[in-house]
């Protein structure tokens, strides 16, 4: 059995044109259903299983068993713990099942640095059901979920067109949209801006990410490390390319996701909203992997304010947003891996935050004749664009090759 799954063609979502043509066709009989005001939700989990299964077959069936085995876990706990909250409320239980649900990803990212290889445990994809799951831990114990059972997490953990990449969605919006079959006016609307942001996702990562990650990345790479001068500009080539590589990439899938969940009547939030008009540190974070750097600021950023401010743990509350501002950054770059390269960008991207709030605050203090226009709005875009870019390079890790190898 093992060996007639392992010898199965693997298809990764959203990598190939054959995928989306598969996908799509898959897709259409959903499609026509939701046009007369059903959801089939037995075909729509039929072609979900085919599409996962295709995703973690051939080469990739030990992380289809992790994937099973995970799900299974993460179900199990969900469902204790939302069990238990029916009639208690202990903050420790609580803490406890968090711990528990985010087990698996530690393991996972710790393991390359314990031990000298990846964990058995991983799988594409596992960082984002882990944030689903740990999400809906949370909103199970501030009393938002009412009612869950075992197959509505299932479903809501494995959407498959966001399964692998996001966006992050969050189970209490998810299933509100899910119960709620649109009209055939909305779902008009629906598929329109899915055929728009299918299209503009192809632009994104099959025409502009591709020449980014395939020419002009590689083309600055080569150069930079057969140039012994530090700095040089061939490593300014390094880090722009790869921040506009990173940027139409990943926003292409995100796109692709999006696109895919309005065809299959559901309103995956989007991810990206032009970061790079971003005129300082935080509204790029409102802009940037929204649902990932939302998630961070509602389930550690607010929360950790809110505990110290009960606890009064900080007596000046720019002192506290600063803590925080660092503590939430840091843990996103401990998230990414545990290696120097992604726990400076957390720091760096935390000291950022923290530098603009000061900023602000000073700004608004001492420089309040500081005129607000075309030109300083430009200055503000541009120095948070290179500050932006200059962290993707130290999170790319091409500096690690780059200056210790």
């Amino acid at each position: 059995m093992i060996d007639w799954i392992s010898n199965l063609p693997n298809f990764s979502a959203y990598g190939t044109p054959v995928y989306f043509f598969y996908l799509l066709l898959a897709i259409l009989p959903l499609g026509i259903s939701l046009y007369f005001g059903k959801r089939f939700s037995w075909y729509e989990a039929l072609i979900s299983f085919i599409f996962i299964f295709l995703m973690f077959d051939g080469s990739s069936w030990q992380q289809g068993i992790s994937l099973i085995a995970y799900v299974i876990y993460q179900t199990i706990i969900v469902m204790a713990y939302h069990r238990y909250r029916q009639n208690n409320n202990s903050s420790g239980v609580f803490y406890f099942t968090a711990a528990l649900s985010i087990l698996p990803i530690v393991i996972v990212k710790l393991s390359p640095a314990m031990v000298g290889h990846n964990s058995l445990l991983g799988f594409l994809g596992i960082s984002y059901l882990t944030f689903r799951a740990v999400g809906t831990v949370i909103e199970t114990r501030d009393g938002m979920i009412k009612e869950i059972s075992p197959w509505k997490f299932i479903r809501f953990i494995l959407f498959m067109p966001t399964i692998t990449s996001g966006p992050i969605d969050r189970y209490r919006r998810f299933e509100k949209d899910y119960k709620k079959v649109p009209t055939r006016e909305e779902y008009l609307n629906l598929v329109n801006t899915g055929i728009f942001y299918l299209f503009l996702g192809f632009l994104y990562k099959f025409v502009i990410g591709y020449f980014f990650g395939q020419h002009f990345y590689p083309f600055f790479e080569k150069a930079a490390l057969a140039d012994p001068s530090f700095p040089s500009w061939n490593l300014v080539g390094v880090m722009y390319t790869y921040g506009l590589y990173l940027f139409f990439d990943f926003a292409g899938y995100s796109l692709f996701a999006v696109a895919i969940s309005y065809f299959m009547g559901v309103r995956t939030p989007m991810n990206f909203k032009q970061p790079f008009k971003s005129k300082n540190l935080k509204e790029f974070w409102n802009r940037w992997h929204i649902s990932l750097s939302f998630w961070f600021r509602d389930y550690i950023f607010m929360r950790f304010v809110f505990l110290a401010t009960k606890k009064r743990w900080f007596k000046n509350r720019n002192a506290l947003s600063s803590t925080a501002y660092m503590l939430n950054m840091l843990l996103m770059g401990f998230w990414h891996g545990i290696t120097w390269y992604y726990i400076l960008y957390g720091f760096l991207q935390g000291l950022g935050l923290v530098v603009n709030d000061w900023w602000l605050r000073f700004k608004r203090k001492n420089l309040k004749q500081l005129p607000h226009n075309k030109f300083t709005t430009g200055v503000a875009i541009f120095v948070t664009f290179n500050f932006v870019m200059f962290t993707f390079l130290i999170f790319s890790g091409f500096l690690d090759t780059y200056l210790f190898k």
